[in-house]
């Protein structure tokens, strides 16, 4: 004989409903029982004997009867509503559901790097019922690692509740630990990887060196893009980290400008390596 333990199987749907039948059936069964036993009982007393008993044996059968008959009837109506109610009504959205039209924003902060910081800001944009679409962080290139840890730059891109406002978000991931937090309007273009958007520009710009400013402009976002001659003057009121200018040849430069989000080391290295790619497709005799 094998010792393996045997599997046993729960009752299936059918048998738990012939069970529920057979249950009803043998109630019905003593119902009828006791008014009979009422009946014949009540006979007898009409008789000439005197007792309750009859009544007592007739109220409960029929007392059996007309529940067993609710029931039948009430399991009977529920299917029907539950058919022409399949779902439950949606409750209202809370402060940490998405509802309704979503507005995207372009979130980056300075933060510093230690454990559960990016937690704590994860943590706020759920709470104000955001959703993190793109997340970039690089080091801030000027900042010594300290006790505390060691400064970087953290780049999100947001869908957020059209009626959070960028105050509201400033204010949120400021206590959530976040410095220098700079809330702008959003593209779902923003969404595109940039070292895979980088490499696909410097393929166009590799067959086409005429196409730089257009590239550049794609790459860092920006809508002012213009040619300078070494030794020409930038406008020195511009914002900080708000110009970039990017050596092509000896000869000619380009001006960047991006008022309300600065540019930073990393994008300079990506607007670097581009016009690197022009310079080397025109001067390399391979264009």
């Amino acid at each position: 004989m094998s010792d393996a333990p045997k599997a046993i199987h729960p009752r299936s749907g059918h048998d738990r409903r012939h069970h529920a039948r057979s249950w009803w059936r043998e109630i019905l069964e003593v119902a009828v029982l006791f008014v009979a036993v009422g009946v014949a009982h009540l006979l007898a007393t009409l008789l000439g004997h005197t007792d309750p008993g009859p009544v007592v044996l007739v109220g409960l059968g029929a007392a059996l009867i007309v529940g067993s008959a609710v029931h039948k009837r009430l399991k009977t109506v529920r299917p029907a509503t539950a058919r022409r109610r399949p779902g439950r009504a949606p409750s209202p959205p809370t402060g940490g559901e998405r509802s309704g039209a979503m507005t995207l924003w372009r979130i980056r902060m300075r933060v510093v790097e230690r454990p559960g910081r990016l937690a704590e800001v994860a943590g706020a944009f759920g709470r104000l019922g955001c959703n993190i679409l793109a997340l970039h962080i690089a080091p801030t290139g000027s900042s010594a690692i300290t006790p505390a840890g060691c400064d970087a730059l953290d780049e999100f891109v947001v869908e957020a509740p059209t009626h959070l406002t960028p105050r509201v978000l400033h204010d949120a991931l400021s206590e959530a630990g976040g410095l220098d937090v700079l809330v702008v309007p959003a593209q779902v273009k923003d969404l595109i990887d940039p070292g895979i958007q980088g490499l696909l520009l410097a393929q166009r710009v590799h067959d086409d060196p005429e196409q730089l400013p257009q590239a550049m402009a794609e790459l860092l976002r920006v809508s002012e893009v213009e040619w300078r001659r070494p030794g020409e003057t930038v406008d020195e009121n511009a914002a900080f980290n708000s110009t970039m200018v990017i050596s092509v040849h000896p000869e000619r430069a380009l001006l960047l400008r991006r008022p309300g989000l600065p540019f930073t080391p990393a994008e300079a290295a990506r607007a670097a390596a581009l016009a690197s790619a022009a310079r080397g497709a025109r001067y390399s005799g391979t264009s």
